[in-house]
This record gives structure tokens, C-alpha cells and sequence, in this order.
């Protein structure tokens, strides 16, 4: 394993434009070598907000002598680590883990692995909502938020720390919110079918594991400002966690909840002033930064006139929150669109979703987006939804042109993506609909003819999406043999053909409603709401009756 690691060692780092907003301790002479990596490239995990807190958290420990690790640059790193992290935010990046365990080499299995070989632990949302894709290849997981789940990690790992490694995993398995997988028996029905059962290995292992959360109201904010990211130089202030309208298929706010403010004076201004002393950018970042109960109050604040000079951003808003003063705080500080959700332009699919808007307040939206000086709308919205139609789409068309018509000059942007079904929320039983694909091209044809801009994401990435967000561990074979034939779709069906009999069928997967009885790859991991709360969600819904799936 040594060897393997000359490379990473002689790699130039490339940090020296980095502005820390925290003093890193000083490692005791018995600290314990830990790697924490982003499986991208720097520009793409320094930007991300979640590895920049866990890496100052982890780095406040004297007990830890910590190395960052991206697939382009890297901190001198040990010859010997016993802990290696990785931060996962996005399903595809998995082929980047496996090309950084190969160079540094380490067995991609765990059950590969032995004492030599350091503990291969990960978090993040896509760990956190269903790790069973990749529980193979992790041999410990934090479901949960890391103000909560860190510590103690590390505070039982030191304990056990000259242990052998199924010690090691036994005592970790007994602190809440962490998962060994290696600790579980999973069954089926047969090699092609639905999971049996999910059961623990051990007596002294919990049956269930439940997600960790934080629940105080001082949030996140940037620990690096670096020119480098992907957002330049900006500083980054989590406004508020988790959102109030929990839409029936957002991952995003059914597994953070309960929604959580920062606190304006204790944490969100004194934040932001420390931002200021190192940049002039600040991003406000939230799934419903608008909802916050002070969130006037902190514009007020930014548009003090000492802060003339700030470059100001916002994440995604709720759509009748768009008044006049908030566009022309965004326009008078830099920015020249906004970005809302409005999931379809149909009220039926709204309600089916628990989105609750009309056209009249996205209409208005953009009514205040242009007089705000705002130059252009990005508007969200989402084909194949339970329950949708071909008519719903024409609401669509005709929700935007009517908008285009009450806002003339405002640049219009769609942005449209397949719906796919997330552990833990109302519709993690539904599949995703084939017809979604023949949406998109409609959506195309009515709306770049008629002058607005319109971006849909890719239906084949959607189909991936799915099968990650609702797989299991036999996909682990597969994803190795895709890694080797290559990241397509086509990829995925030539291994789902290789190994046929082996495991379900892509369709299992990817487009069959589940119904609501069966066991679910997660089911052993607890989220913040039950099953039969969710349950009650999707009757509430009516989706399954619309969609005519019985789940």
C-alpha cells in the first residue's frame, strides 16, 4: 500500500491562494492519520459547503493529523492512514472512489481489506438517503448531520484504536447514526427478486439505524474562501436547513427535517461580517432561504450602505416570497437572474406534489423580478410525475407564455428534469414513468418555438439517478463492471444483461412501482419521518389512484 501512494505524495498541492476562517489544531505526536477526500476535482468539493465544514471539524481535533484528498490535487498524504472519508453529494461520483482506492491501494471490497488497510468511512446525502449501492465497497457510514455524528465517531474509534478491525466495527456500530454494513445479513426471495429481510449479524447490533440531527440555530457557513471554486471567491452562509413545503418527492427536504433557521443575530450576521473580511461574495444558501422568519431583516442588512460593494447570491426561492426589494437587492448587488421552483406549470401536478403555488404568484414573480431589475427567470419544473398527463404539460407551455406576455424583456430559462423516486420521501415507491422521455421532446417543441430558453436534463442520466437512489447491494458487482465498459446507459444495460439471473432486471429498479408492504433496501435505515407517516403523505397525494399503480 505504501508504494501506491508515491504518486499522491509527490503531486504538487496547489492551496497556496486558500483563505482559512479557522486555525487548524496542532496534531499530537499519537494522532491518528486520517484522509478526508472529495471524490471530484478541487474546484468542485472546496465549493461544496458540507466537505469544507467537516474537514474544520475533523481539523479542531488535536487527535487528528488530517490530509485532504481530491482527484486532481492532494495534501501530502500518510504512509500509513487508518481512517479514510469521503464526502459523496452526487451518485455518479462513485467511479471517482473507486479510481482513488485503486491508487491508493486499497481492495474496493471490505471484506478485501485487513489491518493493513485503513477504515473506508463516507457521508453526505447520497450515503445518508440509501448507502446500499455502495455498502460493499464503505466500511462505516454516518447517516446524519456531522455537528452530531463526527465526535463521537471518532471519540469510540479512539478507543478501540489498536483493536483488530471486527472490533473496531463492532464498537463504531454501537454509536447512534453510524451504519456498518458488513454488520447486516440482507435475503431474498430469490437471486432476481424482492429483499427478504435485513438483520443484524449480532445480538449487541441495533436492528435499525436512524438518521443523526442537528437541530440548533447556528448553520453552516465557509470555512475556505478560494478563487478556485466554483463559485469564485464566494463565502457561503447556510440560511436555513431543511423547507417547510416538503414536496412529496424532494430528498432534500423529507430527509433534513425538521426545517431549522439560523439564528440572525447570533449566527447569520455575525457570519456574514466575518465573510466580508476576507471577500466581497456572499451566498446565501438554503432549499428555502426566503422562508426564513428574518429574512427582510437581513436583506436591511446587506443594504446598509457600507455594504455597497457586496456581490450577493442566493440559492433557489420560494416563488411568492419574490417581491420587488429582494430583486433589486440581487440586481443593485450582481446578480442578473433568479432561480425558482415552480414544478409544473399545471395546478393538478402542484397539488399532486404538495407544491403550493399558482400561476397567478409565479406570474407576479416575475412581475417583480423585472421591475427589481432582475434581467432573466430560471424557473424549475420536473416531467413524469405521478399522476401527470399530456394536458398537464400544455398548462406548462401556457403558464410560461403567459408569463413571458405579463413580464415582456424578461429572460425566460425552463430548466426540466425526469422525476425520480428518493429513499424516505412519499414517492420512494413509485418508478420512474417511460413516458417522461417523449415529455421532454414535447416541452422542447412548444417552447424553444415560442422564444423561451429551455434546458432539460438528461432522461438517461435520470434513469442512473433512479437506480442508485433506489438500489441495492447487489448492484455492487455492476458497478464495477460499468466502471470497465465505460459511463453510459448503454453500459449499465450490457451489465444488467451480463448478469442476468444475478440480480433484478434494470425495469426492478428504475420503473416498477413498489408497493408499500415490500421490504425496501432502506428499510433498516431509519430517516426523520416512519414509513406509515410517509404512507399517509402519499395517500394524501392521490397519486397512486391518478398514475393507476397499485403500491
Amino acid at each position: 500500500m505504501a508504494d501506491a501512494l508515491v504518486d499522491f505524495r509527490l503531486s504538487k498541492p496547489s492551496f497556496d491562494d486558500e483563505k482559512l476562517l479557522f486555525t487548524p489544531a496542532q496534531p499530537s505526536g499519537n494522532a491518528v492519520p486520517l484522509i478526508f477526500a472529495f471524490p471530484n476535482d478541487y474546484t468542485i468539493g472546496i465549493t461544496s459547503l458540507g466537505y469544507q465544514v467537516v474537514w474544520a471539524t475533523l481539523s479542531s481535533r488535536t487527535d487528528l493529523e488530517i490530509s485532504r484528498l481530491f482527484t486532481d490535487i492532494s495534501d501530502p498524504l500518510p504512509r500509513e492512514p487508518e481512517l479514510l472519508g469521503f464526502s459523496v453529494s452526487w451518485e455518479l461520483d462513485y467511479v471517482n472512489i473507486f479510481k482513488l482506492l485503486d491508487q491508493l491501494g486499497i481492495p474496493l471490497r471490505s471484506r478485501d481489506r485487513n489491518a493493513s488497510h485503513p477504515l473506508i468511512f463516507g457521508g453526505g446525502p447520497v450515503l445518508t438517503g440509501n448507502p446500499e449501492p455502495f455498502a460493499e465497497f464503505f466500511d462505516v457510514v454516518l447517516a446524519g448531520d456531522g455537528e452530531v455524528v463526527l465526535h463521537p465517531f471518532i471519540d469510540a474509534y479512539q478507543e478501540v484504536r489498536g483493536s483488530d478491525r471486527e472490533t473496531k466495527l463492532k464498537r463504531l456500530a454501537q454509536v447512534p447514526g453510524i451504519y456498518i454494513p458488513s454488520l447486516y445479513d440482507v435475503t431474498y426471495h430469490s437471486a432476481d427478486g424482492e429483499i427478504a429481510a435485513i438483520t443484524p449479524k449480532h445480538p449487541d447490533i441495533p436492528v435499525q439505524v436512524a438518521k443523526q440531527t442537528y437541530k440548533g440555530n447556528k448553520l453552516s457557513t465557509s470555512t475556505v474562501v478560494t478563487e478556485r471554486a466554483a463559485w469564485e471567491n464566494i463565502f457561503m452562509v447556510e440560511v436555513v436547513r431543511s423547507c417547510p413545503e416538503m414536496c412529496r418527492f424532494c430528498l432534500a427536504s423529507y430527509l433534513t427535517l425538521p426545517f431549522r433557521t439560523a439564528s440572525l443575530e447570533d449566527s447569520l450576521i455575525p457570519a456574514i461580517q466575518r465573510g466580508l473580511e476576507v471577500t466581497n461574495r456572499i451566498g446565501l444558501l438554503g432549499a428555502s432561504v426566503t422562508q426564513h422568519p428574518q429574512f427582510h431583516e437581513l436583506l436591511d442588512f446587506i443594504n446598509r450602505p457600507e455594504h455597497e460593494d457586496v456581490r450577493l447570491s442566493i440559492a433557489s426561492v420560494r416563488t411568492n416570497t419574490v417581491t420587488e426589494k429582494l430583486s433589486r437587492t440581487l440586481s443593485e448587488r450582481g446578480t442578473r437572474s433568479l432561480t425558482i421552483a415552480v414544478e409544473s406549470g399545471s395546478e393538478r401536478v402542484r397539488q399532486i406534489v404538495n407544491k403550493k403555488l399558482t400561476n397567478e404568484e409565479i406570474t407576479q414573480a416575475g412581475i417583480n423580478a423585472k421591475a427589481g431589475g432582475l434581467k432573466g427567470l430560471k424557473l424549475y419544473g420536473m416531467a413524469g410525475i405521478p399522476g401527470e398527463v399530456t394536458e398537464d404539460l400544455d398548462h406548462t407551455v401556457n403558464m410560461l407564455l403567459g408569463l413571458k406576455k405579463s413580464a415582456p424583456g424578461l429572460r425566460l430559462t425552463y430548466g426540466c428534469s425526469t422525476f425520480v423516486p428518493k429513499a424516505h420521501t412519499p414517492f420512494q415507491w413509485f418508478g420512474v414513468d417511460k413516458a417522461a422521455k417523449k415529455r421532454l421532446a414535447y416541452l422542447q417543441k412548444h417552447l424553444r418555438s415560442n422564444g423561451i430558453e429551455y434546458r432539460p436534463e438528461s432522461y438517461n442520466w435520470s434513469v442512473i439517478q433512479a437506480l442508485i437512489s433506489r438500489g441495492d447491494r447487489r448492484l455492487a458487482p455492476l458497478l464495477e463492471l460499468v466502471r470497465d465498459y465505460g459511463d453510459s446507459l448503454g453500459s449499465y444495460k450490457r451489465a444488467f444483461k451480463d448478469m442476468k439471473g444475478q440480480l433484478p432486471p434494470l425495469s426492478y429498479y428504475v420503473h416498477d412501482h413498489w408497493r408499500t408492504n415490500q421490504v425496501l433496501p432502506w428499510q433498516h435505515l431509519q430517516g426523520p419521518l416512519p414509513d406509515e407517516t410517509l404512507k399517509k403523505h402519499l395517500e394524501q397525494s392521490g397519486a397512486a389512484q391518478l398514475s393507476g399503480a397499485s403500491i
